[in-house]
């Protein structure tokens, strides 16, 4: 409508001509859930299930402190004229893993490409009780998260070292997770193939079959996780406190021990007590790394993991065979492998629905919930237009605009827009009269996106003279 002047003047006006454009959403923002030093901000108010979003280790630390202190007893080993020449842990007395983990995971998911995350305190670890209330409290800080709209990523690798003994409670917190992801699909789940750190075939298969026994076997939760396995040897020591550390039954802030040779060696023993990690902490930073630098639609494979000696466990193609395939259930397990020369990679890209033809691929499920979201939250201004062609025509446009600009970033297939994608709608051809009568305007929205090429298979014969 035309501008009613009563004055005389010279009135500038605006006009707006672009179309409305589709604002893509991030992609991977992961949420940390666990036990932190303080749950308790400045003014003494809980922290516990509040969802604080931080973008640095540096901020982790200002709200929810440091790592989880541990307690060792060492004892030493002395040449023939009573000087310590060394320092070893005490039989029975080392745990492979801390039963609290947050700090460290959150800090291997920045080690790895990490950017803005979320984390969500229970307590902290003097408060925690047993395992059934420890899984009431994931529960409790899982609905949490899915109030939060911008977290992609759900993470639960603190929750890994207290349920090791508990698998079936661990695996459904997963289950949980999975099922939020798939109400509201918008987000991805990370779930580590709990590690029990043998050192045979046994051990490796109990954990596989301990996954796969558990998890959800419906497509529609599977589709929304990938799993990963094994654990990962960090460069990180585990922390202690030299109050809780002994050596030959000494505290390690004795005064009788400080400044001696034998501290100096206890020192160095514990810089290189390395702490092993879950692998979805890295998991989420490698996403994260990989979708920055190429794409939601780049499978988060084939690619290196960082601050790590290695992996726990030496898997080949042979013990991969059966983690990448699962002829009966399809619960994919995707591997981290140490390969010589290229050090320690990823090496899988598949759902926990390993079977299924459409959501195979981590790539594809995540590009699908990127684009979902992004179109359905761009076209929320149509809300009560008029249902009109005029109205279809500006939706169809603007979604067609981005889905060609993502065909030309390379994240669907076909060599013409017309081949990677189709948006369709129109009276006769989404909607009918009744439709319409009723308030809706339906959309049908088509892309073909890129798959990963999982197995290349190169073919060679001898050439003949002739030809």
């Amino acid at each position: 409508m035309a501008s009613s002047y009563k004055t005389p003047n010279v009135y500038v006006e605006e006009r707006s001509i672009f179309p409305p454009s589709v604002a893509e959403v991030a992609t991977a923002i992961p949420a940390f859930i666990g036990r932190t030093e303080i749950d308790e901000d400045a003014g003494g108010e809980s922290l516990v299930n509040q969802s604080v979003r931080i973008t640095s280790l540096v901020e982790y630390e200002s709200w929810f402190g440091g790592p989880f202190d541990e307690s060792f007893d060492l004892e030493s080993i002395k040449d023939s004229e009573g000087n310590v020449i060394d320092v070893k842990f005490k039989k029975d007395t080392l745990s492979k893993m801390p039963d609290f983990i947050l700090y460290q995971s959150v800090a291997h998911y920045f080690a790895n490409g990490g950017g803005a995350c979320y984390v969500i305190s229970i307590g902290t670890p003097a408060k925690y009780t047993d395992v059934s209330t420890e899984k009431a409290l994931f529960e409790e800080a899982i609905d949490v998260v899915s109030q939060v709209d911008e977290v992609t990523l759900m993470v639960l690798a603190d929750a890994a070292p207290r349920f090791k003994d508990s698998l079936p409670e661990f695996y459904g917190l997963c289950n949980k997770g999975l099922a939020k992801c798939t109400e509201l699909k918008d987000r991805f789940m990370l779930i580590d193939c709990v590690d029990s750190l043998g050192n045979d075939s046994t051990s490796r298969d109990n954990d596989v079959k301990a996954l796969r026994d558990t998890i959800n076997n419906e497509v529609d939760f599977a589709k929304y996780g990938a799993a990963y396995y094994p654990y990962l040897m960090t460069t990180m020591a585990r922390a202690y406190d030299e109050s809780k550390v002994t050596l030959d039954d000494v505290a390690m802030n004795d005064p009788s021990l400080q400044g001696t040779e034998a501290y100096s060696i206890l020192k160095n023993k514990l810089a290189k007590n390395y702490l092993i990690l879950p692998p979805s902490s890295a998991m989420a930073g490698i996403y994260a790394r990989v979708d920055g630098a190429r794409g939601v639609w780049k499978a988060p494979a084939n690619v290196s993991v960082s601050g790590i000696v290695g992996p726990t466990r030496i898997i080949d193609n042979v013990i991969q065979e059966n983690l990448n395939v699962d002829t009966t259930a399809g619960k994919s397990i995707n591997a981290i492998r140490a390969f010589t020369g290229k050090g320690t990679l990823v090496w899988g890209a598949r759902t926990l629905a390993g079977n299924d033809n459409e959501w195979r691929y981590v790539s594809v499920r995540r590009l699908f919930n990127m684009v979902e979201e992004s179109i359905q939250k761009s076209t929320g201004f149509a809300v009560f237009e008029p249902n009109t062609p005029f109205t279809w025509l500006k939706l169809k446009t603007m979604i067609e605009s981005y889905l060609t600009n993502l065909w030309r970033q390379g994240a669907l297939f076909g060599e013409t827009p017309e081949q990677a994608f189709f948006v369709n709608v129109g009276l006769g051809q989404t909607m009918t009269e009744d439709d319409i009568n009723n308030g809706y305007m339906r959309i049908e929205i088509g892309i073909a996106a890129v798959r990963p090429a999982e197995f290349i298979v190169l073919t060679f014969s001898h050439k003949s003279l002739e030809g």
